[in-house]
């Protein structure tokens, strides 16, 4: 059984982690006096008022933490944190709902950037970065970064990482601690986010913008600080940047930090994933390009290509950032692209969706069942990188798939039931789910989730939870076993 006082001891931690990076918008509005400087301390005091009371009640509680503590503790942040995270919204904002504020810092930390909040341009520079910045954070995740600080604390984190850790292999470690693991992959990550900084700069946006972009891309968020996106900035450079950073983000961090740590760029060759991720994902952007230009939506095929690229990288990377409104383009190519977010991302990315990793396993799991058919006696193993993998692998990515497909078919039966359009609804379940941000119809990429009803909102917030969260996560502390002896 679970020990749920140790667990809320270190979600005390957690919080109080959590509470600390309201500073940074806090500093940044401080030095540039903007008007939400309140806002943010108000924040920071009352999410470190509260992580202390937590704290002084459970401190006593220092049992050992055990698997399903960690699923727990997961669940915990993912759904709490961005209540305190809403604060300095709520206080800004005064118009604005608790709906609509924990809709919008969930679609933060779980990285998907839809967004409710319209007229970005006149919000305070604070506002949009923290925005970003919880995108940021969310990227590789709250538990991974408080694994690399909790031991400090005498807090283990293998029980966390792998409740955390995206991807249907979680026993694999790239190091024999969890903190140490945790440090190389945030060393990664703000290597690829100083990287994408400076490449945004040489494009030409202000360091700003430059800034609130770079948190978004790396995490593969799509929140920005204009309401048109990058059509604000109308710059193939920026996009060419823009294109290059998703398409890294999306790829398996763990092949980032082994190509760093042995000098080699060997293993991005070697890894199966990272091959079927790049080429189908480009694959249809040269597809795209050709079918808008034949279609005579862009006048030349160059045109046709560079607006192919940068939003159908954006869409099946699942960051969620637009240069147009492709939702005007052929019904077939917003319907493709939504398609591709639901599959295309590597495991151990910032991206969303069944990853890539188990569309390959599904597909040798198909292709072993169409062999048995044939050649009922034959014994064939679903192989991965040459290697055979164990079925309870193969299992469980089933059991995966299939509980993938039930949620987003009970979601938008319940969003069309509730009085939305099939392709809104379904569009806004896929997007909210796969953590890509951007649907069609009403919740397209030339606006925003603001036009959905509380019901609605709803169903989209806990889509995003499940999907950050990768189903199984939020099922296991929800099933009636998870608190039994």
């Amino acid at each position: 059984m679970s020990n749920p006082l140790a667990v809320l001891r270190v979600f005390a931690l957690v919080l109080l982690v959590f509470a600390l990076t309201m500073l940074l918008p806090a500093a940044v509005a401080w030095i540039g006096r903007d008007p939400a400087v309140a806002v943010f301390l108000a924040g920071f005091a009352a999410t470190t008022a509260a992580a202390a009371l937590l704290w002084l009640l459970t401190r006593r509680h220092t049992d050992e933490m055990r698997v399903r503590d960690g699923f727990l503790l997961v669940s915990l942040v993912w759904v709490i944190v961005p209540a305190f995270a809403a604060i300095p919204l709520l206080l800004y904002l005064p118009a604005m709902s608790f709906t609509d504020a924990y809709f919008e810092t969930v679609s933060g930390l779980t990285t998907t950037g839809a967004s409710v909040i319209e007229g970005l341009d006149t919000l305070p520079f604070s506002i949009n970065l923290w925005r970003a910045f919880l995108v940021f954070l969310g990227g590789m995740g709250l538990i991974v970064l408080a694994v690399a600080i909790l031991p400090l604390l005498g807090v283990g984190g293998r029980q966390l990482f792998s409740a955390e850790s995206p991807g249907p292999i979680k026993e694999t470690r790239l190091t024999p601690r969890m903190a140490q693991t945790a440090k190389g992959l945030w060393l990664v990550y703000l290597a690829l986010a100083t990287a994408c900084t400076l490449g945004y700069v040489w494009a030409g946006m202000d360091w700003g913008d430059a800034a609130i972009h770079m948190f978004s891309t790396i995490g593969l968020g799509g929140f920005s600080s204009h309401d048109a996106s990058y059509a604000f900035f109308n710059s193939p450079r920026v996009e060419a940047v823009a294109i290059v950073f998703m398409t890294l983000a999306g790829m398996n961090f763990a092949t980032h930090y082994m190509a760093a740590w042995r000098r080699s760029f060997s293993f991005y060759w070697i890894d199966p994933e990272i091959r079927w991720y790049v080429g189908v994902m480009y694959a249809s952007v040269l597809g795209i390009a050709v079918y808008l230009w034949q279609a005579g939506t862009f006048p030349d095929f160059l045109t046709a290509l560079r607006f192919s690229a940068f939003n159908t990288v954006s869409i099946a990377t699942t960051t969620g950032f637009a240069n147009t409104d492709y939702a005007q383009w052929p019904f077939f190519v917003p319907l493709w692209m939504l398609f591709l977010s639901s599959f295309v991302t590597c495991a151990g990315s910032t991206g969303g969706g069944i990853k890539m990793m188990r569309a390959i396993i599904l597909f040798g799991q198909v292709m072993r069942e169409v062999v048995r058919t044939v050649h009922p006696n034959a014994v064939r193993a679903v192989k991965l990188s040459g290697a055979p993998l164990p079925n309870k692998i193969v299992f469980a990515v089933l059991a995966f798939c299939f509980a993938f497909m039930a949620i987003i078919v009970s979601l938008t039966l319940l969003m069309v039931f509730s009085g939305l359009d099939v392709v809104t609804g379904f569009s806004a379940v896929v997007a909210s789910f796969t953590n890509t941000g951007p649907g069609l119809g009403e919740v397209g990429p030339a606006t925003t989730f603001k036009s959905l009803t509380d019901f609605q909102t709803w169903i989209c917030t806990v889509a995003m939870l499940l999907g950050r969260l990768e189903i199984f996560t939020l099922l296991v502390v929800l099933s009636p076993a998870f608190w039994r002896k």
